[in-house]
């Protein structure tokens, strides 16, 4: 048996690679443990500064949190109904000719206002001033003959009386001038006729109006049976307003109506300006069953004619006025899973959420119905960072923020705490950077809108218009 022994150099060689690279895994094992507990580490930091702590994000429980706040006022507050409406005028009259004949004179200007009685148009009146000639003739002539007639009547009742004469000639005669009387006033009739006539010769205006485009120009042979007419005229003062309101709203209109007149605003373009006021004058006796609606009619001075037949504009009928009511600015209203409630602050200035009940409300104002009172005090911006319980920082709203109308020029200084640039403006740091993101985004939290800006929020809202 032979003895080799490069055979066993050649296991202790296997031996001492295969644990070598054992080694080489171990360590590699080790590292990578290492660096995922230190990702877990900064991870479970990062974690413990995203909200859910008592002050919100960042925030350190022992500071107060910034806030503005607004005290509850007593006041009257009307209530409206809210419609969209089509203005129409109160009156509108196609004025036509009644005769035909030729058009010779036009008396008004397209757009011109006109009054009751104004004389539009004349048509030639030839034709029918010979009629009315005729017509006069005819009568004159026919009572000369009554007359004559009447002188004979006399003379057989005389001669009858004497037993000289016939009575059946006397009665004869008689007739003849009662039949002589009818003609007579038949040619009256044929005189006021003719007379008609030639008065519609003239064409009059039927009511105080604004006239419109004229459909037939001077010279062109105008009919009575033309069914444009010569112009149409149309009332805008007063003018009319018609509306419409859910079928649902009709009792509470009725029981309105009754107690009194019921006030009706107009709005302007903007939808925020109040452009005319009237009167509701009309209630349909019908609900529309194709949608469910009941036409309503208002009246409208339109004295600066800012209404306008066709229009359409946005109404609001008012129905009652809330005496005495506890009024707090919108954004104090906030909502919660449960309904409505507000940050009260207390004596030692710590918010707590209480609940209320919202009568109405619109962008700047809400009626509270329970739950405040006017000896509180509700916080209108800061709700960012705000909790129930937290204590809090109340404010002024004196500065007022003034909008940039371009962006300001970057500083190219390499410092990035901040420093002056070559426009000599100072400018912000990270720090500074971030604090004025979380100060601008305070009073903005989901579901809610702060106050406009410009408008002050910790004194009282303004009053409904």
């Amino acid at each position: 048996m032979l003895f080799k022994p490069e055979i066993k150099e050649d296991a202790k060689t296997t031996r001492k690679r295969v644990a070598r690279g054992i080694g080489r895994r171990m360590v590699s094992l080790t590292i990578t443990l290492l660096i995922l507990g230190g990702l877990g580490y900064l991870g479970w930091n990062a974690f413990q500064q995203k909200p859910g702590g008592r002050n919100g994000p960042g925030a350190r429980p022992d500071l107060p949190v910034p806030v503005l706040a607004a005290t509850p006022r007593t006041q009257d507050v009307p209530v409206y109904l809210d419609a969209v409406g089509s203005v129409r005028a109160l009156n509108t009259v196609t004025v036509r000719s009644q005769v035909d004949g030729k058009l010779i004179k036009v008396n008004f200007v397209e757009g011109q206002d006109v009054k009751q009685g104004d004389v539009l148009a004349e048509i030639d009146p030839v034709i029918y001033q010979a009629q009315y000639d005729q017509a006069v003739a005819k009568k004159a002539q026919d009572e000369a003959l009554l007359a004559n007639q009447k002188l004979d009547l006399a003379r057989y009742q005389q001669l009858a009386a004497s037993n000289a004469g016939s009575k059946q000639q006397a009665d004869t005669q008689r007739a003849v001038v009662a039949q002589q009387e009818a003609l007579v006033q038949a040619d009256q009739a044929a005189i006021d006729n003719a007379k008609a006539m030639l008065g519609y010769t003239k064409i009059i205006a039927p009511l105080t109006g604004r006239a419109g485009l004229r459909q037939v120009d001077q010279g062109n042979i105008i009919r009575a049976a033309d069914a444009t007419g010569l112009v149409i005229l149309t009332q805008l003062q007063p003018i009319a307003v018609q509306f419409s309101l859910p079928q649902q709203q009709i009792v509470r209109v009725n029981a309105a109506a009754a107690k009194g007149p019921l006030a009706v605003d107009v709005f302007g373009n903007d939808g925020v300006t109040v452009v005319d006021t009237g009167m509701l004058k009309g209630i349909d006796n019908q609900v529309d069953p194709t949608t469910g609606t009941l036409k309503l009619k208002a009246e409208f001075p339109n004295a600066k004619f800012q209404l306008w037949p066709g229009q359409f504009v946005n109404v609001r009928l008012k129905v009652e006025t809330l005496e005495k009511a506890i009024v707090v600015p919108t954004s104090a209203v906030q909502r919660g899973p449960v309904g409505t409630f507000s940050y009260v602050i207390g004596p030692d200035n710590v918010a707590t959420a209480k609940a209320i009940v919202v009568t109405q409300q619109n962008e700047n104002d809400a009626v509270i119905a329970s739950g405040l009172s006017t000896s509180d005090r509700v916080v209108t911006t800061g709700f960012a960072n705000l909790s129930d319980g937290a204590r809090v920082l109340i404010g002024t709203d004196d500065r007022a923020p003034t909008a940039d109308l371009a962006p300001r020029k970057r500083s190219r200084s390499p410092d990035a705490k901040g420093g002056q640039g070559k426009d000599g403006q100072v400018h912000q740091g990270k720090d500074g950077e971030h604090r004025g993101k979380r100060e601008r985004g305070e009073g903005d939290q989901k579901g809610q809108t702060g106050p406009a800006r410009g408008e002050p929020s910790g004194g009282a809202a303004k009053s409904q218009p």
